[in-house]
């Protein structure tokens, strides 16, 4: 069985959770979510705990099995604590602002690269070189995060572009001189 799948889901306080045969709504002090899962996997709410079942030991039943407790619990996560991801500028004059209600990136190109993070999302600027991606869905704020980064990947050479918080870019060594 899968070590992933076969764990149980403890709700927090103040998180509720309904189950509509394969659709789920999970509320929170954050919001609500509802996603519709596979048919061919149970999931059971008892006492506040949500429990996901495999009707056999079928390989797509196993990928399944574990892909639907991991859903689960970032819906119930997202919803109790949320999600973040932070983003760093590097390169001289890179810097990123807020225009309203979107994000606009000056990094090297003709002209500021503007993007809508849409209502979902709560997009903060703490400094120039700073950004910081908050909301309930993981998935949202991963696919937003991933969209500000390819704006400008950082390049290995000098480390250059926008890169994640605590990424380690791998440098490579530059033109050796003339021998």
């Amino acid at each position: 069985m899968s070590r992933i799948g076969k764990m149980p889901i403890n709700l927090p306080a103040g998180v509720s959770a309904a189950v509509d045969g394969n659709t789920v709504e999970v509320k929170g002090p954050k919001g609500a979510l509802t996603r519709a899962f596979s048919p061919e996997i149970a999931i059971e709410l008892n006492d506040g705990v949500l429990t996901v079942k495999r009707p056999s030991d079928a390989p797509n039943h196993r990928a399944l099995h574990g892909l639907t407790r991991a859903l689960l619990n970032n819906m119930v996560v997202g919803v109790s604590a949320g999600f973040e991801k932070r983003l760093e500028l590097v390169g001289v004059g890179y810097r990123a602002s807020m225009n309203g209600a979107k994000l606009a990136l000056a990094v090297g190109k003709s002209h500021p690269v503007e993007m809508d993070p849409g209502t979902d999302l709560q997009i903060e600027v703490p400094a120039p070189n700073k950004i910081v991606i908050r909301g309930i869905d993981r998935e949202r704020v991963g696919a937003f995060a991933a969209q500000v980064r390819m704006v400008r990947p950082p390049e290995p050479y000098k480390g250059k572009g926008i890169k994640y918080a605590g990424e380690n870019i791998k440098r490579k060594a530059g033109k050796s001189g003339a021998k």
